[in-house]
Formats: C-alpha cells, structure tokens, sequence
C-alpha cells in the first residue's frame, strides 16, 4: 500500500486505551479467558503487551459496529492464523484477502450452502443424530453418564464427514475418538502456545511433535479425496463435489489439487470442532436451568407427541424456535469461535477516537462483546427470551457476532446450526438430562 500522510500513533499508551503487560506471567492455557478478565478490569478496550508484542482487544460495541464496515475493514490474518496456514494454507478461514483461491474457492462453494443443497444434507445429520442417540440409550441401559463434549465431537466430525464429503468417521464405533481428532486438537494447541513463547526456548521437540500430526491431517484427506475420485462427480453436489468438479462462473476455473486438500481440512476442522463445542455448552446451560430444560420440552413434545423415535423433517427444525433461542444464547455466553481479526485498509480512527495505521490489526473478542450493556443488567444470565424475534429486531445489528463479519464470515453457519438445533431438540426429547456430579464448568482453550 502506498504511503500516504503521516501514520497516527497506534493506539498504545493513550488514557482512553490501556496497556497490559502480561510479559511476567504469559497468557496461560486460557488466553481468552485471561483477556475476558483484563477486559473485566480495564473496560471493553485494551492493548495486551507480550514481550513486546502489541494486541489491541476490543469489545466495545460502537468499534466493533465500525470494524464491520467493508469498506474500511477487512479480515485480519494474525500471528494465529499465521500458525494454522501451516496445516491449512489457503483454505477458506486461513486464506489472505487477496489470495486468488479465496474467491474462487467461496464462489464455487456457495451452492453447497444454499437452501436445496442444505436439504440434502438433513438425511445425513439425522443418520448421523440417531448413532450419538444408539450410543446414548447403550449407556442409560448400563446406568452409565456420557461424556457430552467427546459424543458431540463425534456427531459433529461424522456429519460433516459424511453430509460433506461422502465419508466416514465411524466415530461412534471407536471407544477412542477418531485420530483425526486427537492430531487436529494437538495442531488447534500448538498454533496457540507457539503464540506465548518466551523469545530463545528450544522448541524443536513440539515443532516435529506438530509436523508428525499436520502429515496425519493431510493423509487423512488424501483418503477422503481419493475415496471419491475416478467416481463421477457430476450428480454429486455436497462441497467435495463441488471442489472436484465445479467450475467459477465467471472464468470456467476449477479449485487445483492443493487446495481441494487445504479446503477439506478447512472444512473438517472448522465444520465440527466449533458445532461440538456450541452443542457442548447448550447441554450444559440446559442442564443447569431445569426451567428453560422444559420449555425446550414442552415445544418439541409438541411437535413429536410420544413418539419415541420421531422423524424430525427439514421444516420441522426450522419451527424449533426456542430451542434455536436456546442454541443462540449458549453462542451467546460461549462463542467457540471466540474472537476474530479486522485491519484498517488505510489509516483511520476507529470510532473516531482509536487511531489505527493502515493494515493494523483489531481482535474482537466476542464473549466480551456479547457481555456489554446492550444485553441488559445481567449479562452473565444465561435467558433464551434475549433471541425473541422482537429482542432481535430491537438490538443493534452487530451486537452478537459468534461468525465473525462481512464476506469472510462463517460459510457454513447455516449448516452448523441446522445440525445443532435438531440434535438438541432430539435429545431434549428423549432424555431427561441429570446432572448426577454437580458439573462446573470449566472451559478448555485451543484456538476455539
């Protein structure tokens, strides 16, 4: 970008925006949840010094309003990201703005997510649905508790496995979970920890650690690709389909070899660790609050009766609308995609008042944002009615950000939330959840 005037000051050492620096103590296993308090202290705004690294945090309603405007902003790849572009490259949530396969990839693959492709894949989620419900009636029979994050992680992996590539997990077959798993959480981790190294440590140990796993990745894939080519793709129409088939409507191009991989671990991470997560602390607040359990209850008692195995429809779920309220507040609370990055296109003063220079980066932090004033005198409340259609209409467009913004928001939200309400209803229909140990929550931190 060429120069132009003088850069501001960044937006460092100003009364208006704090410096904390955490250089003595690091940003710990809960680096968000570290910011989450700092944010408690020092309000909504802050740059978070390490070893001489500066971020600045926002959670501040009117900036992230600003933030969103495209014709200002645009999605920032920061030094985390930077870390998963060493196993995901370009793929769709790593690619840099102007990288060619970024418009491609997400002009070929927007079919894949509108309303007759979601349709398809409703058999498939409920498939997928009805293995977690096989595994969860084998364990009330045996009078054994489940382990909700692990089962979801396999509901969610299997889904997008076999809704969106035509593959399968097998996940609910495994006593272990898949080992796809197990390498993307170690990859998700060593992406974030590499970001608090203290400068001069000898990290060659977790960096082969890492690259041993980002290979398992990648031959993981290379299994799902190969499982399908030589077959005709032509009818096939779910995302690998269409990577390995479809053409840019404006230019005839096709996604090249290397970054059909790149998307299908795009795809497989983002597609389910982040779903898994949400359906995780769904449950969890469900379990909790035994008042707004059987209000989730009583409306899908209404559509299913005392049928004990219901065959939900694809309209069905679209009626669900307290259990998607349900499903909303909990991304409310808990957004597993916990915070993401803009920068200024040019020099600019965010709000009128932060300056920023030109490619800048800004970090929301969602969690933050979903606990300012807009949502009331208790945000901590976990309370569904906030997602009344007239509670939305009545709050500011960009106070609930769980997808990020603009044109590289979440592809695949729709999707995402398809799957996870039909599975709480589901649920919520079938078993009367207990929690037996007096569960607290504690929340573990990757990048998600």
């Amino acid at each position: 970008m060429p120069p132009s005037a003088p850069h501001p000051r960044p937006a460092t050492g100003t009364p208006e925006v704090p410096v904390v620096d955490i250089s003595a103590t690091g940003p710990g296993s809960t680096p968000i949840q570290q910011v989450m308090g700092l944010m408690r202290e020092h309000g909504p705004v802050l740059v978070r010094r390490l070893h001489g690294r500066d971020t600045l945090f926002v959670a501040d309603l009117g900036l992230v309003t600003d933030l969103a405007d495209d014709a200002r902003f645009a999605k920032h790849i920061g030094p985390a990201l930077e870390n998963v572009r060493e196993f995901a490259a370009d793929g769709l949530f790593t690619a840099y703005n102007d990288e060619p396969n970024w418009a491609k990839a997400h002009d070929i693959l927007m079919p894949a997510f509108a309303l007759g492709s979601m349709r398809t894949y409703h058999p498939v989620m409920l498939t997928v649905a009805r293995r977690l419900v096989d595994h969860w009636d084998r364990a009330a029979r045996a009078g054994q508790p489940v382990n909700v994050p692990d089962d979801m992680t396999r509901m969610t992996l299997d889904t997008i496995g076999l809704a969106g590539f035509g593959y399968d997990f097998g996940s609910f077959a495994r006593d272990e979970p898949h080992p796809f798993v197990a390498s993307m959480v170690r990859c998700l981790e060593w992406s974030m920890t590499r970001l608090a190294r203290t400068p001069g440590q000898d990290h060659t140990a977790a960096d082969a650690a890492f690259r041993a796993d980002a290979a398992h990745l990648a031959r993981v894939v290379d299994d799902v690709i190969a499982s399908r080519t030589g077959t005709d793709q032509r009818a096939a129409r779910d995302l690998l389909g269409l990577m390995l088939t479809a053409e840019h409507p404006a230019d005839g191009t096709t996604l090249d070899a290397a970054n059909i991989r790149n998307q299908v671990i795009t795809f497989l991470i983002a597609g389910h660790e982040t779903t898994s997560g949400a359906m995780s602390f769904a449950l969890y607040y469900l379990a909790k609050h035994p008042a707004v359990l059987q209000l989730v209850q009583r409306e899908v008692d209404e559509l299913w009766g005392d049928q004990a195995d219901p065959e939900p429809t694809y309209d069905e779920v679209g009626r669900l609308t307290y259990t998607r309220q349900v499903l909303n507040e909990a991304l409310r609370l808990w957004p597993t995609a916990a915070a993401f990055s803009r920068h200024a296109l040019e020099d600019t003063l965010l709000g009128g008042r932060v300056p920023l220079r030109a490619g800048q980066g800004v970090t929301v932090l969602a969690p933050m944002l979903h606990r300012q004033p807009v949502w009331g005198d208790n945000p901590e409340l976990f309370d569904p009615s906030r997602f009344t259609a007239e509670a939305e209409a009545a709050r500011p467009v960009h106070a609930f950000k769980p997808f990020g913004t603009g044109e590289r928001a979440c592809i695949g939200r729709q999707f995402a939330l398809h799957e996870a309400t039909m599975l709480l209803a589901m649920l919520v229909h079938r078993y009367r959840l207990h929690d037996h140990a007096g569960y607290r929550l504690t929340v573990k931190e990757t990048l998600t």
